[in-house]
């Protein structure tokens, strides 16, 4: 069982086990029946009481599947997580008011031993016979010190959650590597020459601790991680290792997540996004989008589509005569444009420039003050109105509503020569608007908005799309970016 089932797994269980256990209780209170008076206080309070229970559960862990490491654990977190919840139920019997007075008091310590019962039982049963399948995270740790080397003893004691732990690669500055010995103390030696290839983990090169070889430096690392298939890297010491960092988060290794040990300067500038051990880490990238999201995010882009297209079509009838008197044929185009994973696809405008605008000129991007866009094209663009038949290409899946936007081949060849790491823009969809564009215009530079392309692709959220959509609806109010 994967992770992500094993904590719906629990939380369904335990919102039937406790509805259960109170349903027992007034079987047991009323001798076999449940009395219409009482049980439908019951009734009304069921969705509160059955979230009380789940916060309760969720407050000592029940839900980390982490905290599944032994029977006694279980049993304390689980009859604790009951204890709280039965508190709640408590409170809401006695303070619900005329809701609640038909609430009978005495079903709940019936509920309560019920609830333990239930909620302890299911889980050492699934202890003793189930088994969460945890994906491999082969890691590898950059740096060589003592922090270092506490990350790799918290990593040991976490292979049973899937860590493991491969070795050790010295970063450009290191000149600290560490003994072969039990306790790992810690010795000045230079780091080792960079041979022809990166050394396989044998006794020969075991120079990182007892138990973990030191497999090679840092500019060795793409053959390190190709010949390891390491998809976790965690960086010791990123004070001295800036460039070093951002070539790594550009190389093109798909999958691939990169912590960093921040220094005070980076808590300073960021946020923890994890623990491990009583070490912070702070992600830099992670290669993966959550399923559920890219799910959701998916969903809320055909409903919106659909929503605008409804809205809009009054408009865009009007609009209609308006372009053929002003411009003429034609009054959409369409354009080849590089999506996702480097597709090529056709997007669809309100035509905003003259006929034949690239004739002479071949593809050029747009400026200030452009002379091939129209008056009334200028006058769309301002609105952001010019992208309305967008929604065609989000509902045939081509595009979504928030991502970097999408450019022309001619122009993408251009910016993968010209601009490092352009090419992680097509880990993800393209979309209508983005942070480039609610913070630039039409003529900003292919390098800033990769910018914030890239704070996009390694930061994104619902929260963060709601923000765009926001900030979008101000710019289509006021035209401000547009050029």
């Amino acid at each position: 069982m994967s992770r992500l089932r094993f904590m719906f797994l629990s939380v369904l269980a335990d919102a039937v086990f406790v509805n259960v256990a109170i349903v027992a209780s007034f079987l047991i209170r009323f001798w076999g029946h449940l009395p219409a008076y009482n049980f439908r206080a019951y009734l009304t309070l069921a969705p509160l009481l059955t979230l009380g229970y789940l916060f309760a559960g969720w407050l000592y862990g029940l839900y980390e599947p982490e905290h599944m490491d032994s029977p006694w654990s279980v049993t304390a977190s689980a009859a604790s997580a009951t204890t709280l919840g039965t508190l709640i139920l408590t409170a809401l019997a006695f303070f619900g008011g005329s809701i609640t007075v038909a609430f009978s008091r005495f079903t709940i310590p019936f509920s309560w031993l019920f609830a333990v019962v239930l909620m302890v039982g299911w889980r050492l049963l699934f202890l003793r016979f189930g088994a969460i399948h945890w994906p491999e995270q082969r890691t590898i740790i950059i740096g060589c010190n003592q922090t270092a080397l506490d990350l790799a003893r918290a990593l040991d004691e976490r292979r049973k959650w899937g860590w493991n732990f491969i070795g050790y690669v010295a970063g450009p500055d290191d000149t600290v590597t560490f003994d072969a010995a039990p306790d790992g103390a810690a010795s000045t030696q230079a780091p080792p020459d960079p041979p022809a290839t990166a050394p396989e983990p044998s006794a020969a090169s075991a120079v990182g601790d007892a138990h973990h070889p030191l497999l090679g430096v840092d500019t060795q690392l793409p053959g390190i991680i190709d010949t390891h298939a390491i998809n976790r890297i965690l960086i010791a010491e990123p004070a001295h290792l800036r460039e070093f960092i951002e070539h790594l988060v550009l190389a093109d290794h798909p999958r691939l997540t990169v912590d960093v040990v921040p220094e005070l300067y980076e808590t300073f500038i960021g946020h923890t996004d994890s623990i491990l051990g009583d070490i912070p880490l702070m992600r830099i990238v992670s290669s993966f989008t959550p399923r559920y999201h890219r799910a959701l995010k998916r969903l809320i882009d055909i409903a919106g589509a659909l929503i605008i297209l409804i809205v809009t079509s009054p408009f865009m009838l009007l609009l209609t005569p308006v372009l053929l008197l002003t411009q003429g044929l034609p009054i959409l185009y369409s354009q080849e444009r590089v999506g996702y994973r480097q597709k090529v696809f056709k997007i669809y405008k309100l035509r905003t420039m003259h006929r034949d605008a690239e004739q002479q000129t071949g593809p050029v991007l747009a400026a200030e003050n452009d002379p091939r866009i129209t008056p009334v094209g200028r006058f769309l663009r301002r609105a952001r109105w010019d992208e309305l038949p967008q929604v065609l290409n989000i509902l045939r899946g081509d595009m979504s509503f928030i991502g970097p936007r999408p450019e022309r081949p001619h122009f993408v060849h251009e910016f993968l020569r010209d601009i490092p790491g352009y090419a992680e823009r097509f880990r993800i969809k393209p979309g209508v608007t983005g942070l480039a564009q609610i913070n630039g215009g039409y003529a900003t530079t292919p390098q800033r908005k990769l910018k914030y392309d890239l704070m996009y692709l390694y930061h994104q959220s619902l929260v963060m799309d709601l923000q765009i959509v926001v900030e979008t609806i101000k710019v289509v109010m006021t035209g401000r970016g547009a050029r």
